[in-house]
């Protein structure tokens, strides 16, 4: 016994979809956001969020990526906040897009005037590697020379140093 005819037509129209949509895949762009802005920064939202001004009048709201930053009532909350102000408000920034969050917040990594700020503000121990999502080992190390130099949050009473994603959680009720 053999195919039978109505097989091969099955077998036929299979293949026949599956190149179109092959086809249709090949021809999309790679992502669906631009890979960089380039902008002026006009407004910070809290330590890790700030709303970047491009094309002379659009507005996109950024979200750094890799990192966490205390939430405005967090202790170092506010702080972290200025911190991100001193480097980036109102100063020309560039962002390598990774991704758009749910909230359709730009994620990316964002530098000022040479400056990688994700990093910068590990440095100063003003945000945590976000370790859900980070990819570079390198921030894990900054992070690691400011919790032992006791920078920034580090310097906090231990009670007081709690990752802002367990915060958030708290305040949720969800976890602990």
């Amino acid at each position: 016994g053999g195919i039978t005819t109505e097989a091969h037509k099955v077998k036929r129209k299979n293949f026949a979809v599956l190149a179109v949509l092959l086809l249709w895949a090949l021809l999309l762009p790679p992502l669906a956001f631009p890979e960089e802005y380039n902008g002026r920064v006009v407004g910070i939202t809290d330590g890790d969020t700030f709303t970047l001004l491009i094309d002379g009048n659009r507005q996109v709201k950024v979200r750094l990526a890799e990192i966490d930053t205390p939430e405005s009532r967090q202790p170092y909350g506010k702080r972290a906040k200025q911190e991100l102000s001193e480097l980036a408000f109102n100063k020309t920034a560039r962002v390598r897009v990774q991704d758009v969050d749910r909230y359709g917040r730009t994620v990316g990594r964002v530098f000022v005037d040479g400056v990688d700020v994700n990093a910068e503000l590990v440095k100063r121990g003003a945000a945590w590697v976000y370790r859900k999502y980070a990819k570079d080992a390198a921030l894990f190390k900054l992070e690691e020379e400011a919790r032992r130099e006791k920078r920034g949050l580090w310097r906090l009473p231990e009670s007081e140093r709690v990752p802002p994603w367990d915060w958030r959680n708290r305040k949720r009720g969800t976890g602990f």
